[in-house]
C-alpha cells in the first residue's frame, strides 16, 4: 500500500508506476483505492464510475478498469454536499456529516471489492488518500490504516520534498499514527525532488535514526512524462508552464469542474491550453471551452457572476468558435430544466443561449462507454465527417435541439449496437456542444478541428502530430520509478508481508 503525508504527495502517480513494473516483471497486477474523491471521473465497460486515477492506474498495469478498483468515489456538489458512487453506481447524495455515519455500510462494499481483486491478481496495490494521520477522520476513515489492516498488506509512506517540510512530515506522520498503525509502515519514498542527492544524505541518515524505517528511494520531480492527473491542483502547476504554440485556446476552469483530463492531447498538436477563471483573462483565443461540472447550475450561476458568461456571448457573437462538453454543452443551450429538483430548487434557468437546444434534469445518471460517429460535414467538421469516435458519457439529464443539427451519432456502447443523437451545432459552425468524455483524445478528429482554427487565422496546418503514445509514457514513468528505487528492497517487503522489519 501507498499511503502519503498529504494529497497531492504523488501517491497516485507512484501507484501508476508500481503497476507498470510489476507488470514488466510478468505479475498479473491491480490498483485499489478504497475510497476517493474526485471530480475526474472515468466510465468503466460495465458502465460504472471510478477514479480517473485508477482507470490510468489499470492502463498502466495493462487490465480493464473495473469498480471493484474504487468501490467508493465522492463527486462533491453544491451546497457542501456530495454524490456518493457505490461500485460504479450513485447511491445517494449526503452532507459530510451523514457520510461519516453512512461509512460503515460503504466497509462492507469496499472489503467485498478488495477480495474479488485479490482472488483473481498476483499482486494488488493500493492507494490511501490524503494522511492517515488526520487524527479527526481516523476514527471513521475507510481508506488509510484501516485498509491496510484489512489487507493485511505493508504501507510504503511518500512526502513531497520539493513542498518543503518533508522530514517533520514523514516523522509526524508515524508520531501521530497509533503503535499498531506505524508496525504497518516499512519504508518512506521521498517524492519530487530537484538537485544533488548527495545533500540531503545527512537529513535521510537521521530520519533512519531516528524512525528506524529505511528510505527506500528518492523519486525525481518530472515534467517530461505526460500521465494524466486526477487531483484539481495539477491545474495549478501546469498554469506556471505554458508553451509557446500557434493556437490559443482558453478552458474555463469552473469550480466544480470534472475530467478536465478531456483536453490534455489539445496542447499535443500546437496549442497553448490556459485554463481562465475571470473574465479579463478571456483575451482573444481561437477556441473557448466550457468543460465538463458536477454542478451545471452551480457553475452557470458562478458563470453570471463572475461575467465570465457576457464575456463568452460576446466572443461568440465576433464569430470565437465556442466548445461546450457535458455540463458545459448544457450551459450553452437556450434553458435548463430540473422539474425533479435533481441539483436545483429553482426549476428552470436561462443558459448561455448560444445554442438553439434545451436541457432537461431526471434523476436517472447515464454512465456509458459509447463508439460515435461525426454525424454532419458542416463546418468545422468537413474533414472529419463521418469519422469514427470513442469515448465515454456520464451526466445527468436529457438534451434536445429545438433549431440547430445534431453534431454526433451514437453507433455502440458496451450493450450493443446504439443508435441515437448526440451533440448540438449552431448554423454558422462556430459553436458546438456534446456529451462526449474524451472526444479530443480521438486524434483525426482533434487535428481537423485544430486545422479548421489554422485556416481561420491563415496559419499553416498541422497533421500526423507525434501525440502521447500512452504506452511508451508508462513505461518511461516505470523506468524512471524502478531506477530511483531500491525495488529489491521492495520485493522483500512484499514477500514478507508486515511480519516483521525489514
Amino acid at each position: 500500500m501507498i499511503q502519503g503525508t498529504a494529497s497531492n504527495v504523488g501517491k497516485s502517480i507512484l501507484v501508476a508506476a508500481l503497476c507498470r513494473i510489476f507488470k514488466q516483471d510478468s505479475l498479473k497486477v491491480a490498483p485499489f483505492k478504497a475510497q476517493n474523491m474526485a471530480l475526474n471521473a472515468f466510465v468503466t465497460r460495465e458502465g460504472g464510475e471510478i477514479g480517473r486515477a485508477q482507470a490510468v492506474q489499470a492502463e498502466a498495469a495493462g487490465i480493464e478498469a473495473s469498480v471493484d478498483m474504487n468501490p467508493v468515489l465522492i463527486k462533491p456538489e453544491a451546497d457542501s454536499r456530495s454524490q456518493i458512487i457505490v461500485q460504479g453506481r450513485v447511491a445517494q447524495s449526503i452532507s459530510a456529516a451523514e457520510y461519516y455515519e453512512y461509512t460503515p455500510k460503504l466497509l462492507k462494499k469496499i472489503v467485498s471489492s478488495l477480495k474479488r481483486l485479490r482472488s483473481s491478481y498476483d499482486m494488488v496495490v493500493i492507494e490511501g488518500a490524503g494522511s492517515p494521520a488526520e487524527i479527526n477522520l481516523k476514527p471513521r476513515e475507510i481508506v488509510n490504516m484501516r485498509v491496510a489492516k484489512i489487507a493485511q498488506a505493508p504501507v510504503l509512506l511518500v512526502g513531497d520534498i520539493d513542498r518543503g517540510g518533508v522530514f517533520a512530515s514523514l516523522v509526524g506522520t508515524l508520531e501521530l499514527l497509533d503503535e499498531d498503525e506505524r508496525g504497518y509502515i516499512k519504508g518512506f519514498i521521498l517524492n519530487k525532488f530537484r538537485g544533488d542527492v548527495k545533500l540531503i544524505k545527512p537529513a535521510i541518515d537521521f530520519l533512519e535514526e531516528r524512525t528506524k524505517k529505511p528510505v527506500l528511494g528518492i523519486v525525481p520531480y518530472f515534467r517530461n512524462i505526460t500521465i494524466a492527473q486526477e487531483d484539481s491542483v495539477f491545474l495549478d502547476e501546469r498554469a506556471q508552464r505554458l508553451p509557446a504554440t500557434d493556437l490559443d485556446i482558453a478552458i474555463v476552469r469552473l469550480p466544480r469542474i470534472a475530467n478536465y483530463d478531456d483536453f490534455d492531447p489539445l496542447e499535443e498538436d500546437g496549442s497553448q491550453v490556459r485554463y481562465i477563471t475571470k473574465a479579463a483573462e478571456l483575451g482573444s483565443p481561437d477556441l473557448i471551452i466550457l468543460p465538463g461540472t458536477k454542478s451545471t447550475y452551480a457553475d452557470l450561476k458562478y458563470l453570471r457572476q463572475s461575467g465570465i458568461a457576457e464575456g463568452i456571448i460576446q466572443k461568440a457573437k465576433g464569430g470565437t468558435a465556442i466548445v461546450g462538453i457535458c455540463g458545459g454543452y448544457q450551459m450553452l443551450g437556450k434553458a435548463i430544466h430540473d422539474p425533479d429538483g435533481v441539483e436545483s430548487e429553482t426549476g428552470s434557468a436561462l443558459g448561455l443561449g448560444l445554442l438553439d437546444a434545451e436541457t432537461t434534469f431526471t434523476r436517472q445518471k447515464s454512465t456509458t462507454q459509447v463508439k460515435a460517429q461525426v454525424a454532419t460535414n458542416w463546418e468545422p467538421f468537413q474533414e472529419t465527417a463521418g469519422q469514427e469516435l470513442i469515448g465515454y458519457e456520464i451526466h445527468m439529464g436529457r438534451t434536445q435541439n429545438i433549431g440547430d443539427r445534431s453534431a454526433f451519432h451514437i453507433l455502440e456502447t458496451p450493450e450493443g449496437k446504439a443508435d441515437y443523437e448526440d451533440g448540438t451545432l449552431n448554423a454558422q459552425g462556430t459553436v458546438w456542444g456534446t456529451y462526449i468524455h474524451g472526444i479530443f483524445h480521438n486524434a483525426g478528429f482533434r487535428q481537423g478541428l485544430l486545422n479548421w482554427l489554422r485556416r481561420r487565422r491563415g496559419l499553416p496546418e498541422r497533421w500526423g502530430g507525434a501525440g502521447i503514445e500512452k504506452e511508451k509514457e508508462y513505461d518511461r514513468l516505470a523506468e524512471l520509478v524502478r531506477h530511483s528505487l531500491d525495488m529489491k528492497r521492495i520485493y522483500q517487503i512484499v514477500d514478507q508481508g508486515i511480519t516483521r522489519e525489514i
